[in-house]
């Protein structure tokens, strides 16, 4: 089989802010992966959880190893796809390029999409979440109304650690709260910009104000204190950057309620199928989410969404240059088509 591979830069409609930083634009890599005149796609987008980077060069410098290590295997060979992949040092996001293209060729093969291939029930499937920044209470307030009359959103993910403290934190939820209709849910995820200390009062302060749970209140490395703030949060707690792959889940078992499952992270559906199975074995949610992936990596994880608690796969919403359709948001819920492998299509004019 031949692999070949193309950038494409995508651009945020309205730059997203978090504890860490604010992202306007983001370039992927587009991955195309033939065999017997069928090509699988899958999409390998650069991210940064503080402690841990995957740029752009990072998962360039990854493609001429992957296009010699697949030429002499076909499609259908994953056992020995995955013994020569595990044998050079690849980055979770090309290995998540590399698997979901050779899912979207499987299902092009067979003629199914990748949902009816593992027999899910797309009735199922949660409504995803779309996502507020951290901004100024007006702005946050004017977003979330934006959000609400684009999409019918029946979630809100709303981002908070802001590097002003607490307080701006208190103000900018407020904002929301008053405004948003009780039927709309939230959720809160800090990105570890919380001190333990801060994340308590939180907890305490947004349990009265109809959150379904925190995710990721305190930074990479603090289970011990995860531990002490589970005890004290009458909210549920999640965590996304501390928890890439299924290894990561039993040690963080008895220290949190459920787990953030990212295409980039993983490292493909391969992986976060077995992500979903050790959580459920470890008695914890799941939740899918995104970083600044185009329909293609969204495309993929949607597939697997009726297996999912929570979803937050709202980032090519926020993009006025996908290049990528197909996916569907019928209310609030995203639908992967019913059309083989991932159902998608490339329409470079929408760029």
């Amino acid at each position: 089989m031949k692999l070949s591979c193309q950038p494409f830069t995508v651009h945020k409609c309205v730059p997203l802010t978090i504890s860490r930083g604010t992202t306007a634009q983001s370039t992927n890599l587009w991955f195309r992966l033939s065999a017997e005149g069928i090509e699988g796609w899958g999409e390998a987008a650069p991210f940064s959880i503080g402690t841990h980077r995957q740029t752009l060069q990072m998962l360039m410098a990854d493609v001429d190893l992957v296009q010699i290590a697949l030429e002499p295997y076909h499609p259908l060979d994953r056992q020995a796809i995955a013994a020569a992949i595990a044998d050079i040092s690849l980055h979770s996001a090309t290995r998540a390029a590399l698997d979901v293209a050779l899912w979207d060729w499987c299902g092009k093969y067979t003629k199914q999409p990748i949902w009816r291939l593992l027999g899910l029930d797309l009735d199922r499937i949660q409504p995803t979440s779309v996502t507020v920044g951290i901004s100024s209470p007006e702005a946050a307030r004017a977003r979330s109304q934006d959000w609400l009359q684009q999409t019918s959103a029946r979630v809100l993910k709303i981002k908070l650690g802001s590097p002003q403290g607490i307080e701006a934190d208190q103000a900018m939820f407020q904002a929301l709260y008053d405004h948003v209709p009780p039927e709309v849910s939230l959720s809160i995820d800090a990105n570890g910009g919380w001190t333990l200390g801060d994340a308590k009062m939180m907890a305490t302060w947004l349990g009265d104000r109809r959150v379904t749970h925190l995710e990721q209140p305190l930074p990479v490395g603090q289970n011990a204190d995860l531990a002490l703030l589970r005890q004290h949060s009458p909210l549920p707690i999640f965590v996304d950057e501390s928890c890439f792959n299924s290894q990561d889940i039993p040690p963080l078992a008895n220290f949190v309620d459920g787990i953030n499952i990212k295409l980039m992270k993983a490292g493909g559906l391969t992986e976060a199928l077995r992500m979903i199975h050790t959580a459920r074995a470890c008695g914890l949610q799941v939740m899918f989410g995104c970083y600044s992936d185009s329909s293609l990596a969204n495309g993929a994880m949607a597939q697997l969404s009726p297996l999912a608690d929570y979803l937050d796969l709202d980032s090519h919403l926020n993009l006025r240059d996908d290049p990528f359709t197909g996916l569907k948001l019928i209310d609030g819920r995203l639908l992967p088509p019913a059309h083989p492998g991932l159902g998608l299509s490339y329409a470079p004019q929408a760029r």
